[in-house]
């Protein structure tokens, strides 16, 4: 069984989170730059088996595709005829940077440590990923 993944696409930053092998847990991993996402996730998967990719989809509130909406899309699917055998996933992901934030509140970190963008994508991201094994379980 391979692990679960899970992207917060962004312009800048993107968020990754996976499972434990078993798929019971989910954790954040790291924040990659944009434009070195696709090497990363090269290497990645090199090296860990992948079962699944679960890639935040932005909507607006009246489920219109967001700004990166296109070039999300555009991900996915290169993605998805890179790795054929790769299952990828799309997951609603409004909200989930509010909700990282409040998360890092919740966990104590003072303000200065909230500044931190990278870690709010990653915890986005880890989101993103216990919702998806919440919704399949």
């Amino acid at each position: 069984m391979g692990r679960i993944m899970a992207i917060d696409y962004g312009k800048k930053r993107t968020g990754i989170a996976v499972t434990d092998p078993l798929q019971i847990i989910a954790s954040g991993l790291c924040t990659v730059p944009t434009w070195e996402l696709n090497k990363w996730l090269e290497d990645y998967m090199l090296q860990e088996d992948i079962d699944t990719i679960v890639i935040g989809e932005p909507k607006q509130m009246d489920y219109t595709d967001s700004e990166l909406g296109g070039v999300i899309n555009a991900f996915a699917k290169a993605l998805q005829i890179k790795n054929p055998a790769i299952k990828i996933e799309r997951m609603d992901e409004r909200f989930t940077s509010k909700m990282a934030f409040q998360t890092m509140i919740d966990s104590g970190l003072n303000k200065k440590q909230r500044r931190n963008k990278a870690l709010v994508d990653e915890i986005a991201a880890t989101i993103i990923l216990q919702s998806y094994m919440d919704r399949i379980r």
